[in-house]
Parts: structure tokens; sequence; C-alpha cells
């Protein structure tokens, strides 16, 4: 932390520097204003102290400096008896706080500290929005609000180095945010590894984590270093946690609290510098009740969690989404298609998504694959994502309609799904109730006004 003191009084600057020197800060001193404005120009302070009243450039017009540079750094003014009142008015545009002479060095400090914790925050806050902004445009598609909270929360946890759990169904991206999560931590010039629990028996599975010695297994010709030990350093991402048994969670907890481990037929414990994230498409605090997951290793992979919202549930996010799958894989397919029908985004609106962005990405590939023209259209689609189109796109065969006309079709389908209850079908369309009632409402005055023009 660097502190700026401006005065024009040598005896006072001094007394300011070894106040601050014993509170283990550092202090720039400058004579005037003038100096402090070059000072300002050439370094950056945390909290500038100076005096109102110097000659030629004051207190007043280095606050002014300070606020062009940094309207958040804060400017304490020291003030004599007499000028008080022009403190306060330095205080109206943007000073922290103003001390009065003579002062107590225990209560300057005091002040010093709080400014100081208040610009460190700032600056932290900064760092935050600037991480939730890179987060959003480069990696996770979607400005919806479910989204705008996952950014948030990985620009949140990221720098903490604690346990995080990722929660979401199949295919919602979990391993992409464990990824995020590692490049924007300290630990991002390690490496990341990832293993998927579910796709391997407890005996692999534990060689894989923990490594094993040569001879420690049939088959086991020579000494393998387990991923605790790859990823040293960095990041271990455990993917679909919830289907490790019981024997290895309890060694996976004892790891997570010793920071140490045995390769499989080993007698020596090995130390482990790893950050572990872990996720899983089941409900553990369900699987806990179940008596299939052990409550102490969920609080300690559960330190931070961060929950993906299903693709239904953000259902704002398909067209952005379904553009960005084109885009990619027309390129990797060398194929000239560069748009997407309005019948076709109809389909793919009207889908559920069981699969989630994992087949909204696969059903985008495989109608590139069918289109033979340079617009993506419904025909092309994948029969299941037609058949749960129903009647939107039975002619596959419609011309390209106006988006009001897509709207329509979709609030028909969405009623005649839930049996015309309005609450279930604006949940369906991804909209509250009352934007439904009011596009309804809409419908019907359009459908009206038509009624009355044919009869005149």
């Amino acid at each position: 932390m660097n502190i700026l003191i401006v005065d024009d009084d040598r005896r006072q600057r001094e007394l300011l520097e070894e106040i601050f020197t014993e509170a283990g800060l550092h202090a720039t001193a400058c004579a005037d204003g003038g100096e402090a404005l070059i000072a300002l120009e050439q370094q950056r302070f945390d909290t500038v102290i100076t005096d109102l009243k110097m000659p030629q450039i004051g207190g007043v017009e280095v606050l002014q400096a300070c606020r062009r540079q940094d309207p958040e750094l804060p400017v304490i003014i020291i003030t004599g008896h007499g000028t008080v009142a022009s403190a306060i008015e330095a205080m109206k545009i943007g000073a922290y706080d103003y001390i009065q002479k003579p002062f107590d060095p225990d209560e300057l400090v005091l002040v010093v500290n709080k400014a100081l914790e208040h610009y460190r925050l700032v600056c932290k806050n900064r760092e935050l929005t600037a991480a939730i902004v890179t987060l959003g445009k480069n990696d996770l598609i979607g400005e919806s609000r479910p989204m705008r909270a996952v950014r948030e929360m990985i620009a949140r946890v990221a720098p903490l180095d604690v346990p995080v759990l990722i929660s979401g169904e199949t295919g919602t991206g979990k391993e992409m945010v464990a990824r995020l999560i590692h490049r924007a931590s300290k630990r991002s010039g390690e490496a990341f590894v990832a293993v998927n629990c579910g796709a391997l028996n407890d005996s692999l599975l534990e060689s894989e984590l923990f490594g094993h010695e040569k001879g420690a297994f049939t088959g086991a010709e020579r000494q393998k270093k387990g991923l605790f030990e790859l990823a040293s350093g960095g990041t271990l991402f455990l993917d679909e946690v919830n289907s490790m048994s019981e024997a290895l969670q309890v060694k996976l907890l004892r790891v997570l609290e010793e920071k140490r481990f045995m390769r499989v037929g080993g007698d020596r414990e090995i130390g482990c510098d790893v950050r572990v994230l872990s996720a899983s498409n089941a409900d553990l605090a369900r699987e806990i009740e179940k008596k299939r997951f052990r409550s102490d290793l969920y609080y300690r992979l559960n330190v931070m969690n961060i929950t993906l919202p299903p693709l239904r549930d953000r259902r704002d996010d398909i067209p952005e989404l379904a553009v960005f799958f084109l885009k990619k894989l027309a390129t990797r397919y060398g194929k000239e298609v560069r748009a997407i029908s309005h019948e076709a985004m109809a389909v793919l609106m009207a889908h559920s998504w069981p699969g989630n962005v994992r087949e909204l990405e696969n059903c985008v590939s495989r109608a590139l694959i069918m289109e033979t023209g340079d617009t993506l259209r419904a025909r092309s689609l994948p029969p299941d994502v037609l058949a749960a189109g129903g009647g939107v796109t039975r002619d596959a065969g419609l011309p390209v309609m106006p988006l009001a006309e897509v709207e329509k079709l979709m609030i028909k389908r969405a009623l005649a799904e839930t049996g015309g209850n309005k609450g279930r079908a604006a949940r369906l369309l991804g909209i509250d109730a009352s934007t439904l009632w009011r596009k309804m409402k809409r419908v019907s005055e359009d459908r009206n006004q038509r009624t009355e023009d044919s009869n005149r």
C-alpha cells in the first residue's frame, strides 16, 4: 500500500512520514501541490493525504486531480481550525475524510487504514467485474439471468483456492466451468487434470487417482504416477464424483483432510498440493439420505457450490447457442450454411432438451450434415427433435415466417402440451405468467382486428 503525503510544511511532512513508517505503511512525501500532480502521473497511490491550504496549488486542486485519475481514490484533507468549513466543502466534491490540526497520530492512522481498506475493496470489485466480463463474452454462451449468475459465481470463487462442487444435469457444461475456475485462479499456470469417476471401476479409478507401484497387482509392470501427483500445484477435476464407491470416498476424504496419500501397493506417503473441483449430476444431499454418499466428504467438497441451470430453464439462450454451434461446426465441416430459418429456430425453442447444451450441439451438428442449402431448415433437424416440435413444423416446407408468427405457434404449442394451464405453459416457454397473458391478449386483439377488417 502506497500513501502520498502533500504538505508545504517540512516538519509536518516529516512527522507524517514518521507516523506512517511506525505503522508499517509506505509513504511518499511532496512539498507542494505541483510536486503532487507530477507524482500522481508517475506512480500509483492507494490513499492521498493533503494539506488544504498551500501556495499556488492547494489541496482542492490535488483532490480534483486525484478524481480525474481515479474517482474512487481516497483523499484525506488535513485542515486547520479556521478552514474546517472548506474541508467539509472538499468532502462534498469527493474527499474521503478530513483530519483537523493538531491531530492525534493514532486517530490519523485509523482513518488512513480505513481508507486503504476501502480502496482495496474497490480494486477487488473492479477485478471481479473485469473477470465476469471476460468469462461472459468468450467462454459461457448466453446472457440469460441464470447464466449471468453462474459467471458471477465463477469469478467470485476462482481466486479463493477452495474446493468447489459444480452441480447440474448431464450436458450442462460442468467441465467447462471447472476449466474456467482453474483459468481464473492462482493455479492457472499449472496443470488442469480431469477424470470421469463414473467411467472407471473401483480398482482402475484408485490407480488412476493415486498411482501404483510396480507389481502392485497383475499387469502393474512399472510404477505409475496418479492424477494427484500429475496435478501437483494445479487443479484436479473429479467429474461424476457421486458414482464413487464408499471405500474410495473414504480415501478421497483422507487426502482432502491430510494432503497426503499412498500409491496402490506403496508404503510411503506422498504430499500433494492440489485444488480439487468436483461435479455431480445427482443431488448429493439426496444421495446422503440414501446412504450412498458420505456427508463428511460432501462438506469437504462443497465449500463453495455452483449450480448450472438446465437448458430448458434458460430458453432465451437457445438462439445464441444454436448460432454459435452453427458457425463453429460449419467451419469444421466445410459447409456454407450461414443462418438458421425461423421455422427451424421455432423447433429448437420448442424442444425440452433433456440432454441440455450437449444435445443442442449434437442436434446442430447432425442437421448441418443433412443440410444442402445455405440456411439450416427445419426438415434437416433430427427426427426426434422434429417430433418434439409437433404441429410447429409438420410442414417442413413452410417459408421463412415473421418472428411474431413463430411466437404464436410456440404459445399454441405450449398451451396444447399443458392442457391449457397458463402457469405451466409460461414455465415451458421460459417466461412469467404475466408476460404470457400479455402476449395472448395481443394475439387475440390481432385476430379480432382481422375479423373486423374482413367484415367491412
